[in-house]
């Protein structure tokens, strides 16, 4: 026992060390670099100016201001970069957690949000810890779909308020459901105003979607919102603008964390973690698919999203998470180490420093429309189509996810897919449990074979087939002999062993001999420990080939006969 215990010590601590090293940034990051540093560099330009509209649109739309969106934008895009765990991601606010952030707003204040990006950051920094980057996998793709369909219905309606009135709705005024709230807005929409507002939106849409058509790489949502700008300016409209931005970071500074307001905060900063997790370790795996810059890490990766998330809350930001369209950009660009994506913060930080005037100017409704065109963007038709002509458990799966995205919480809705994702397969696994009655017709027929009947097991058997194999056995007629055939029964757990030990134990109450056939190595421990072979009125009852046990079975019915009841 000493021996065994010096032998694994150091074995452990040698695992545990060599985690926390596979955490952490390395020189080979960087491997690439000199031959690709033109080409990141180029990515990384062309991210930033793709990546500023968005990031002032999502911080103003989650209730917060833009200059938070760009501050996010740029110390959680340098953190996430060097300590993430793939080598192409972008990171900064999103649509998703922008959906997250606005209840919380709306509930809280904007103040309460750099506690929650705090808790949050050191939430999914533990989970990376703790390796539980892979979990993402569990995800089913109906929930993934139907998740993101959510969260761009969602994001679609949560623009309706910044294109309806000039005026910011006061806390408590609108609903914190993005459907009924932009029902609200419409209601009390100014007429003229929303004539400026949805003007401004086309321009926008018609910029990014013509941009794209002519050349992928055109900024279309920057000279959309370009033009509008100088229209609104030159025409005089009343379109209400992003207001003043300062033209430096602000000095890092611990948020403000009451101490009575965490136990209420805990909860939303569980659910702006889970996402973050979720959101990052799905855009580090796309960008995976679509490059060859190698496997991300997704432990690392965790890591690398909780010291972004806990970096930009010192510099008043929010949450970030990794984000799949910007990342696209960045694979598309040319992208092939962590410059690209520093690159983009930096960029971003050039417009802090230098060019917070007119960014200042630019028209909220021109946000929105960015936001609008994105929305519509993460829905992939094909994609959806796929989903509802696959099977109807699927297609049911997508759709509840979806609905429960929209109409309550993000995280809730992925956690009740994945439960009826779970619920649909155990269903279809129980399913492939087959037990089959087969009473003995050899040829010649020998006197008795109708007293004794083989039941062949097929497939896996568990809890969730075990009550129907316990009731289909057990409705057995009247015979001598049973011959439980086993040799192509696959999985087992417990309980499916312990509907076995019921089932020899009761059909020997009713005073008929149990013979096994076939049991396989692998299930004979199992079997051991549940009791299903102690159940047996004698060892000898254990049999490897059918023909022995058949043998048996007559001969022990040629007894009975010959010595009556």
């Amino acid at each position: 026992m000493i021996t065994a215990t010096r032998r694994t010590g150091p074995g452990r601590f040698d695992a545990i060390l060599g985690h926390a090293r596979g955490l952490l940034p390395r020189a080979s990051d960087y491997r690439e670099l000199p031959r690709s540093w033109r080409a990141d560099l180029m990515a990384g330009a062309t991210v930033g100016i793709v990546a500023l509209p968005l990031a002032l649109a999502f911080g103003v739309s989650s209730g917060m201001t833009a200059e938070q969106g760009l501050i996010t934008a740029i110390v959680a895009g340098v953190l996430a970069a060097v300590f993430g765990g793939s080598h192409v991601q972008v990171s900064g606010p999103t649509g998703a957690m922008v959906v997250v952030l606005t209840p919380i707003v709306a509930t809280y204040g904007a103040g309460a949000v750099g506690a929650v990006t705090i808790l949050a950051g050191a939430l999914v920094l533990l989970a990376g810890v703790l390796r539980l980057g892979r979990t993402v996998a569990l995800i089913p793709w109906p929930v993934i779909e139907g998740f993101t369909l959510g969260i761009a219905c969602t994001i679609f309606l949560q623009q309706v308020p910044m294109v309806a009135s000039a005026r910011h709705a006061a806390p408590g005024e609108l609903s914190t459901n993005a459907a009924v709230a932009a029902a609200q807005s419409l209601l009390h929409a100014d007429p003229s105003y929303l004539l400026w507002s949805l003007g401004a939106v086309a321009v926008v849409a018609a910029s990014m979607i013509a941009c794209s058509r002519l050349h992928p790489s055109l900024p279309g949502s920057l000279i959309g919102i370009v033009l509008v700008t100088i229209a609104s300016v030159v025409a005089g409209a009343p379109l209400a603008p992003i207001g003043a931005i300062p033209a430096t970071l602000p000095a890092p500074a611990l948020p403000l964390l009451d101490p009575a307001m965490l136990g209420v905060l805990v909860p939303a900063a569980a659910t702006v973690a889970a996402l973050a997790a979720i959101e990052s370790l799905l855009s580090a795996r796309v960008a995976a698919g679509i490059s060859d810059t190698g496997s991300p890490a997704p432990d690392r990766e965790l890591v690398g999203q909780g010291v972004a998330s806990i970096g930009a809350a010192l510099f008043g930001g929010m949450p970030a998470t990794g984000a799949i369209a910007r990342t696209s950009v960045n694979v598309r660009a040319g992208a092939r180490t962590r410059l690209a994506s520093i690159v983009h913060a930096l960029v971003l930080l050039g417009v802090v420093l230098a060019a917070t005037g007119p960014v200042g100017r630019i028209p909220l409704a021109a946000l929105a429309g960015v936001l609008f065109v994105t929305a519509c963007r993460m829905v992939q038709i094909a994609t959806v189509r796929a989903i509802v002509r696959s099977t109807r458990a699927d297609a049911l799966i997508f759709a509840v996810t979806a609905l429960i995205t929209v109409s309550f919480d993000l995280v809730v809705a992925v956690v009740i897919g994945v439960v009826l994702a779970a619920t649909a397969a155990l269903r279809s696994l129980s399913r492939s449990t087959g037990v089959t009655l087969e009473p003995i017709t050899a040829e010649p027929a020998v006197p008795g074979d109708d007293e004794i009947l083989a039941v062949r097991f097929d497939g896996p058997l568990f809890f969730a087939s075990a009550e129907r194999v316990f009731e289909t056995v057990m409705g057995v007629g009247p015979v001598t002999v049973v011959i439980l055939r086993m040799s192509r029964l696959e999985q087992v757990d417990a309980t499916g062993a312990q509907i076995l030990s019921e089932i020899v134990r009761g059909l020997e109450r009713r005073g008929v001999t149990v013979l096994i056939k076939g049991v396989r190595a692998a299930h004979r421990e199992l079997f051991d420990q549940v009791g299903v072979l102690g159940a047996l009125r004698d060892r000898r009852h254990l049999f490897e080939g059918f023909e022995d046990a058949l043998l048996h079975a007559r001969s022990h019915v040629r007894r009975a006969r010959e010595h009556g009841p």
